[in-house]
């Protein structure tokens, strides 16, 4: 993903603390640099032989401290210490949980200075190996049975030929300056530029995280919906066998009971489904891509609310059908109940007319 991608060096030592810097308007109170306690590493770069401590924190490198032989690291409480930075002009400190971390950070840091204290000496030696030109020493290093002599006993005028060899030995301290400046410089550069590699190899571990967590997450998400449209499904072959008991009420009450408890199942998991969606959205980088699949999901859930709609008006008007039906059997039983009275009434009255015939044919 990123075009400058290098092997990192691996820690020599890490430990999590809380880390502050000093404040540079008062040079007394301390500002919090990170929000709650982070790796803090020290490295090894054989390449330039520096020692370095690093810390990351989100998207910035929190700290960024070349160790020099001249630093120290002061433990100003049980839990707490401090050394400054002169190159990035700050004084950085550390909030350990414990006393033990705090001592084992201390051992460690005096035990990377002597190494880069080593170090130093070893480049040197290399540099002034390489550079024979500036491998002369200033009249201050070199003693007097070595410098005197010769310029005492040199032929010719004594003062000329000292004014000339100190002219070329200030000349030749400058230049030597000069170089080691300009290899200061250089080794700054680099390590910004290092600082920032770490910074977004880190960005980059972390939203690769992301993808494969929001890619995992959808693809759970694609087989629930999957199992909410066999629920559909399901949901359509009951309704279809609600209409063929139409005749059985109770088995219709029941039915419905059942299509309405699954309807609110399916439509809590859809809320929560939702909710998912949104948490994806903030994790994962290309929105675009995921705009679009949380439109397609939605367009899904909408066909799925709608086809959860019409079973709803179907169980509706069988319902109606089914009350339709029974008020006509109603009806037809009521006026059956008038037949069998109006007979009642009418075989009263054979009884009283065949009673009326008996006594005229006893007459």
């Amino acid at each position: 993903m990123f075009p400058l991608h290098r092997e990192r060096e691996p820690p020599i030592f890490s430990a999590r603390a809380h880390v502050f810097q000093i404040d540079p308007a008062t040079k007394r109170n301390w500002l919090p640099a990170s929000k709650h306690a982070v790796t803090v590493s020290f490295f090894y770069d054989a390449s330039r032989s520096v020692y370095r401590i690093i810390s990351v924190g989100g998207t910035k490198a929190i700290i960024n401290s070349t160790i020099t032989p001249n630093m120290t690291f002061t433990k100003t409480s049980q839990k707490f210490g401090q050394w400054a930075d002169s190159r990035a002009n700050t004084v950085y400190g550390l909030g350990f949980s414990t006393e033990q971390q705090l001592q084992q950070f201390a051992e460690q840091f005096k035990e990377v200075k002597e190494a880069a204290r080593l170090a130093r000496e070893k480049s040197q030696e290399r540099f002034e190996l390489a550079n024979p030109v500036l491998n002369i020493a200033a009249p201050e290093d070199l003693s007097e049975d070595r410098h005197s002599p010769p310029l005492l006993t040199v032929n010719g005028p004594g003062e000329e030929k000292l004014s000339r060899s100190k002219s070329a030995e200030v000349e030749l301290t400058v230049e030597k300056e000069r170089v080691k400046k300009m290899l200061s410089e250089g080794s700054m550069c680099e390590l910004n530029l290092e600082a920032e590699l770490f910074t977004l190899q880190d960005s980059n571990a972390k939203l690769v995280a992301a993808l494969e967590e929001a890619n995992s997450s959808v693809e759970t998400w694609k087989k629930q919906l999957d199992e909410y449209q066999e629920e559909t499904d399901r949901l359509r072959d009951q309704v279809a066998e609600l209409e063929t008991q139409l005749g059985h009420p109770a088995a219709v009450q029941t039915c419905r009971e059942e299509l309405r408890t699954s309807v609110e199942e399916l439509e809590a998991l859809l809320s929560a489904k939702d909710q998912e969606i949104n948490n994806l959205q903030s994790k994962k980088t290309d929105v675009g891509e995921l705009e679009k699949e949380r439109e397609e999901a939605i367009q899904r859930l909408q066909d799925l609310e709608r086809r959860n709609g019409e079973l709803e008006d179907r169980v509706q008007s069988a319902e109606k059908t089914l009350a339709s039906s029974r008020e006509e059997r109603e009806q037809a039983g009521a006026e059956v109940q008038r037949v069998i009275q109006h007979l009642d009434v009418k075989i009263c009255d054979l009884n009283e007319l065949r009673q009326s015939l008996a006594k005229l044919i006893d007459k």
